[in-house]
Parts: C-alpha cells; sequence; structure tokens
C-alpha cells in the first residue's frame, strides 16, 4: 500500500501470514517514533501523548492484530508474532532503528523485539508494563487472565445501542472517574474501538487476542532482562480500576533497574493509574517527556 504524509492518515502494512496492519500516524515531527497501545486497547490510546509530542515526533501507532482497524488479522497472536509485526512497521517506513514506546502489552511487545534485534532501537520507554508480575506456579494462565482482566473481558462481550452510550460508559469506569482525560481523547480512543452498526455496536476487540496475549505476559520469560539498549520504565502508582495494586510495582522494579543502572531508568508518575499514566492529562506529559528524552539520547 502507498504511504501517505498527512497527521492521523492510515498506511496498511503487509505482515507475516498475509493481510495487512493498520497503523496511524497520529502526530508529524521527525523522528518517528513508534508507539503500541496495550491488551484490549487501540492506537488511538495514544492521542493524549500524540499532542503532547505535535511537532517534534512523527508518532506511529499501530492497531495491533485483533484490534481497532486490525481486528481482520487472526492468528498468530502473542508477543512474538507482535515483535514481528513491529518489525514490518520498521521496515515499511525504512527506520534502520527508532525510539519504541510500549503500554502495559506493548512494552512487553517492544521488549521482546528490542532483545532480540537490538541494532533496530535507539531506545524503549515502557509505559506500566514489561516486566512480568509473579504468578504462583500451580495457577492455570487462562484463571489467572480472568482474575486480572475480568471487568476488561466482560466489555469485548457487550453491545451498544450508540457511540455516546459507549463514551457514557467509559466515562463510568473507575479509571476514567476522576476526570484527567480531555473528552476529545476519551472519544477518539473510543470511537476508534467500535465496530458493527447501531444498535448493536461493540469493541473491535477479539477476546481470543486478548486470551492469547495475556496469557504470554504471565508465563513467556523476561525479554526485559536481557535488554542491551537503554530502556525508561514508568510506573502507576494504581491499577486498571484505579486501585491500590499497581501493575508494575516497585519493589519489582527497582531491582531490575539496579543490575544496570547506567541504562535503565525507573520514573514514578504521581497521580495516574494504569490507564491514564497514557490516556490521562498528567500522564501524558509525563509519557512525551520520557520519549523526549529518549530521541535526545539517541541523537
Amino acid at each position: 500500500m502507498g504511504r501517505t504524509s498527512s497527521v492521523n492518515a492510515k498506511d496498511d502494512i503487509p505482515v507475516a501470514g498475509g493481510g495487512t496492519l493498520a497503523v496511524y500516524r497520529l502526530c508529524e515531527g521527525s523522528p518517528s517514533v513508534v508507539a503500541v497501545h496495550g491488551v484490549t486497547a487501540n492506537s488511538h490510546s495514544w492521542l493524549a501523548v500524540a499532542r503532547e509530542l505535535s511537532g517534534r515526533v512523527s508518532l506511529l501507532a499501530p492497531d495491533l492484530r485483533g484490534r481497532g482497524r486490525s481486528n481482520g488479522l487472526t492468528e498468530p497472536y502473542g508477543i512474538a508474532a507482535h515483535a514481528q509485526d513491529m518489525l514490518a512497521v520498521l521496515d515499511h517506513f525504512s527506520l534502520e532503528r527508532a525510539v519504541l514506546v510500549g503500554h502495559s502489552l506493548g512494552a512487553y511487545v517492544v521488549a521482546r523485539l528490542a532483545a532480540e534485534h537490538p541494532e533496530r532501537v535507539t531506545a524503549l520507554v515502557f509505559v506500566d508494563g514489561g516486566l512480568t508480575a509473579p504468578v504462583a506456579e500451580d495457577v492455570d494462565p487462562q484463571r489467572f487472565v480472568e482474575g486480572f482482566l475480568g471487568p476488561t473481558l466482560a466489555r469485548l462481550r457487550m453491545r451498544f445501542g450508540s457511540r455516546e452510550e459507549y463514551h457514557a460508559w467509559w466515562r463510568r469506569h473507575p479509571a476514567f472517574a476522576a476526570g484527567d482525560v480531555e473528552e476529545r481523547n476519551l472519544v477518539g480512543f473510543a470511537d476508534h474501538d467500535l465496530i458493527g452498526e447501531e444498535p448493536s455496536l461493540r469493541s473491535s476487540v477479539s477476546e481470543e487476542a486478548v486470551r492469547g496475549d495475556a496469557a504470554d505476559m504471565f508465563t513467556m520469560g523476561e525479554p526485559a532482562h536481557r535488554l542491551t539498549v537503554p530502556v525508561t520504565l514508568m510506573c502507576a502508582p494504581r491499577g486498571l480500576l484505579d486501585d491500590p495494586n499497581p501493575v508494575q510495582p516497585l519493589d519489582l522494579v527497582r531491582p531490575w533497574s539496579a543490575r544496570a543502572p547506567t541504562q535503565r531508568t525507573v520514573l514514578a508518575v504521581d497521580d495516574v493509574n494504569h490507564y491514564t499514566i497514557a490516556l490521562g492529562r498528567r500522564g501524558a506529559k509525563a509519557v512525551a517527556a520520557a520519549v523526549d528524552e529518549a530521541v535526545r539520547a539517541g541523537t
């Protein structure tokens, strides 16, 4: 497919196994930075960050297979498959090396890519993801996923009568109840997620993809421990439901950083949760600053 140059333009990139991956240019600038979203999100979860970075970088945000406008892409799922798709993104945009940013699942994806292909990566920014949380050995991964992502998985089975009804559902979500997310960013993210027709709209996210990817997050080992490129890990103090259980607890993160203190930086972002660290005002400013620093360090 041909490449485009306008802001928020979409490129359809051929990937292994057939089909194309949708990648959006959410803001213009130089250099190009690739931003990979979370497990039940989409490319437009980076809208707030893109607005902070506009004019300074070109933010290239894919819809991972099984989500958004890539929801027609089926198996293989899993972190290894997504990492290969991200290599296709780098090749498509003629990026020999780039700064890669990943939120939640996206952090595991860019970690895998950088561990296997460090020559393609200038630096990494992990946004509340990247390190595998400890799970008891006798716990079934799918049962753990059900408990960890239960309310999120339930959303994928719901039907909505209108876009406004879906917007309202997100406004009531515990992660957004405090109102730190701009309406245009919340609506942009929510609208990009919807497929179907009124009165039976639904999320574009494939539950099969989520289960395959989330199980990987807790069973695949930790590419983050093998990294040889600079990486900043940004941590939210609160979890998916604005609860006091962080996805990347500091007692897990600090020992990882201490093993390579000149390469690994930990940033605790105050007063955000797992969603608003990327989509909220405060979180977006912090992520944009980390991306700016990663770009400067690589030039």
